[in-house]
């Protein structure tokens, strides 16, 4: 089956012949989502900054286009996979699932209502999501899916139940939507932030949590937001069209740690 893809477009590019390609970032008005939203417009995508605040997705869509790049806003709620996308401009050619939220809370004492708004939303909510972009891509012959998955999906941590069985089980999804999209020329593939300094992360990290990372984490430092981002837009480039089905980790060697002092 032949199948259209990034290596028919100039490296680096995210245009093909008369159209650019557009990239629908979910949660993508703050913190890591923004980010990525600025660093895809200026790859050359048209984003569709995705949010359940509008005016949070107006004003960062503004901003990006102050900058000569291409951006609109979209209000969306993940867990309400909307059609809009398809009726304002035909297509959807990269989903980035980055909206999200967590719950802390230990095991024993872990609410129903929090575990089962955690898993719908970031679990549920993203696979609704994904058929729906899917949809769009396979009647182009190809498109590109990546989510925002998380450390806590492969390690688990204090406080983390319903958040990291979420991701989890988001990075399982990833898996199955590579091998079951493959043959429509859709990849699939998820990036696990370590620790990334933003403002959730300012406000909701206790000084013993940021010192429990600095203690884990071998660079002793936490991320930036752009470090995500640039991981993103290689996932999303002509460089990275035969990866697929894979969890990239950006955690300053977290993952990889043992124990750092003797």
């Amino acid at each position: 089956m032949s199948v259209p893809d990034l290596h028919h477009l100039p490296q680096g590019s995210a245009r093909a012949g008369e159209f650019t390609r557009i990239a629908q970032v979910t949660g993508g008005a703050t913190g890591i989502g923004a980010a990525i939203s600025s660093t895809l417009a200026e790859a050359g995508f048209s984003v569709i900054v995705a949010e359940i605040n509008l005016d949070a997705a107006h004003a960062h869509a503004a901003s990006i286009e102050a900058r000569n790049t291409r951006a609109c806003a979209l209000r969306l709620d993940v867990a309400d996979a909307s059609a809009e996308i398809e009726r304002t401009h035909g297509r959807c050619d990269v989903l980035v699932n980055n909206a999200g939220i967590a719950g802390v809370a230990s095991f024993l004492d872990c609410p129903i209502d929090v575990w089962s708004h955690v898993l719908a939303t970031n679990v549920t909510g993203l696979m609704l999501c994904s058929q729906s972009a899917a949809r769009r891509m396979k009647a182009h012959g190809w498109g590109l899916i990546m989510s925002i998955a998380s450390i806590s999906g492969v390690r688990s941590s204090t406080g983390r139940t319903a958040y990291g069985t979420s991701k989890a089980a988001l990075i399982g999804l990833t898996r199955q939507m590579a091998v079951e999209l493959a043959e429509a020329g859709i990849t699939a593939n998820c990036v696990a932030p370590g620790p990334i300094d933003t403002p959730l992360t300012r406000d909701h990290h206790s000084p013993e949590t940021r010192e429990g990372y600095y203690l884990t984490v071998p660079m002793r430092r936490y991320g930036q937001p752009s470090d995500i981002a640039q991981t993103v837009e290689f996932l999303c480039s002509y460089h990275a069209g035969y990866i697929s089905g894979h969890m990239v980790s950006v955690d300053g060697g977290f993952l990889a740690a043992g124990i750092l002092d003797i």
